[in-house]
C-alpha cells in the first residue's frame, strides 16, 4: 500500500529570535476519529478502514528526497575512526558515499553555492553492532564567523531520525503547544524521537554543539564525542576538519537512564539530513545562507523532511571469501530448547553443527533441545562452493539448567 504524504507549510527561523510563529501542523498528528452515527458496516469498511490504514502507514515513507537514497559506509570492526581530527581513518570511505556542496540547496533565497565561498564535504559511516552515527565534515570557506559567545557562529545543523517516526519534534510544530504552554512542550516533547544539533563549526570558549532540547546529556560522552582541526581566527579563510560521532534515539527523555537508543542495521533507512548555517558578518543579526540537503527548510523540527539514509553492508574488499558465523537464542529454558541461526558469510555449499553433546545437524538453521543440563561448547563448519571449509565456534556461551 502507498503511504500517504502529507505536507505541513514551511516556517522560517530566526536563530536570534525563538519565539513560536504559527505553523501549519501536519494531519498526521492530529488524527482524530468520531464514530459517524447510524453507519453501515459496509461504510466503516469500504471509507473507514482504508482511510485509517493510510494514515497510520504515513510515517514509515514520509521522507524528503525519495529518489536520492544516500548511503552510510560501513567500517570494519577492526577499522573503528579514532576521533582525533584527523582524516586517513576515513580513506577507505569511496567517494560514492560522498555528499558535498553540491547536494545542497540556498531554501531561503533560492541560489546555488559558489564553492570558492563555501565547499563542503560529508562522509557518514557507522558499525555493525554499534549504536553509532560516525560524520568527517570538511569545509573550505573564505570567511569563518566563530568570535561570539552566543548561536551567532558558522553552524553545521544535523537532524537525525533512526527508527523513521517521522513528525514534528520542535516545539512551535507540536499540536500540544496550545495546550502544554511553550516551555511544557519543549520539556516533554522536543527532540524526544528525532534529534537536532547544532554543531558550531569551530567553537571556542563554548560548547560543541548545542543540542536543541532538555536532554544535554545526550551530547556528551558515552553519547557522542568530537574533535577540530583547523588553523584559522574568526574572519580568515581556511580549511575546517570536524570529526564526531552521536548516538540515535528512539526516544530520549530528560532522564538518561528512560533512553532508548536506534538500533543500527544492516540494510536499515534512516533519516538524516543537515544544513550549513553560512555567517559572513559578526555584526548580523541572522547567517547570510541556510545550505540545505532536505528541500524542506523546515526539516530542523520535522522528521518527515529528513532524507533517506542507508546503512550499507560491507564493502567486497573487506568481505572474506568464506567465513563462518552464527548465533543463538534460548527459545525455552525448561525444555533446553535452543534455535542456532547461520550468519556465514560467502558462497556456502553445507554446513555442519555440533552442538557439544554429541548430536550435529546438517541443517542451516537447526533448533536443537539439550537433554541434560550443562555449558556446550558449540562448533559450526562450513563448506564453501570451491570445497574450501572455515569453522566458527563458542565455548560455553550456551549453557542450560
Amino acid at each position: 500500500m502507498e503511504a500517504l504524504v502529507l505536507i505541513s507549510s514551511h516556517g522560517r527561523r530566526d536563530h536570534h529570535n525563538h519565539n513560536p510563529s504559527p505553523v501549519a501542523q501536519s494531519a498526521k498528528h492530529n488524527r482524530a476519529f468520531r464514530p459517524l452515527p447510524h453507519c453501515s458496516m459496509n461504510i466503516l469498511k469500504t471509507i473507514i478502514l482504508p482511510a485509517a490504514l493510510l494514515l497510520f502507514s504515513h510515517s514509515s515513507l514520509a521522507l524528503d528526497r525519495t529518489n536520492d537514497t544516500f548511503k552510510i559506509f560501513q567500517f570494519p570492526p577492526n577499522m573503528i575512526p579514532t576521533i582525533d581530527g584527523k582524516t586517513n581513518d576515513w580513506d577507505i570511505v569511496p567517494e560514492s558515499y560522498v555528499i558535498g556542496s553540491d547536494q545542497l540547496v540556498d531554501d531561503q533565497q533560492g541560489r546555488t553555492n559558489d564553492p570558492k565561498h563555501l565547499n563542503v564535504r560529508v562522509r557518514v559511516g557507522w558499525v555493525k553492532g554499534l549504536n553509532r552515527l560516525y560524520f568527517l565534515y570538511e569545509a573550505d570557506k573564505d570567511y569563518w564567523d566563530f568570535s561570539k559567545p552566543d548561536l551567532h557562529n558558522d553552524i553545521f545543523e544535523i537532524v537525525v531520525d533512526g527508527d523513521l517516526s517521522g513528525g514534528p519534534f520542535e516545539q512551535e510544530f507540536e499540536t500540544n503547544l496550545s495546550i502544554l504552554g511553550r516551555w511544557d512542550t519543549y520539556m516533554t516533547l522536543q527532540n524526544v524521537h528525532a534529534q537536532n544539533y547544532h554543531i558550531f563549526t569551530p567553537t571556542e570558549g563554548k560548547d560543541w554543539c548545542m543540542f536543541w532540547g532538555p536532554q544535554q546529556w545526550a551530547k556528551d560522552l558515552p553519547y557522542a564525542n568530537h574533535a577540530y582541526n583547523y588553523n584559522f581566527r574568526p574572519g580568515q579563510p581556511g580549511h575546517l576538519v570536524l570529526e564526531f560521532w552521536m548516538t540515535p534515539f528512539d526516544y530520549v527523555g530528560m532522564d538518561p537512564k528512560r533512553a532508548v537508543e536506534s538500533v543500527l542495521t544492516e540494510n536499515k533507512i534512516i533519516g538524516l539530513s543537515w544544513a550549513v548555517l553560512d555567517y559572513n558578518d559578526p555584526n548580523s543579526r541572522t547567517y547570510s545562507g541556510f545550505w540545505n540537503l532536505s528541500r524542506h527548510h523546515t526539516f530542523f523540527g520535522n522528521a518527515d523532511f529528513l532524507c533517506p539514509f542507508k546503512l550499507m553492508p560491507l564493502e567486497p574488499q573487506f568481505l572474506k571469501s568464506l567465513e563462518a558465523k552464527w548465533t543463538f537464542t534460548i527459545v525455552d529454558m525448561d525444555r533446553r530448547l535452543v534455535a542456532f541461526k547461520d550468519q556465514s558469510i560467502g558462497k556456502i555449499a553445507s554446513w555442519k553443527w555440533e552442538f557439544g553433546d554429541n548430536e550435529t545437524s546438517t541443517e542451516q538453521n537447526p533448533i536443537h533441545t539439550y537433554k541434560a543440563p550443562g555449558a556446550r561448547t558449540v562448533v559450526l563448519t562450513v563448506t564453501g562452493a570451491d570445497g574450501g571449509t572455515n569453522r566458527f565456534s563458542r565455548v560455553w556461551d550456551v549453557t542450560l539448567k
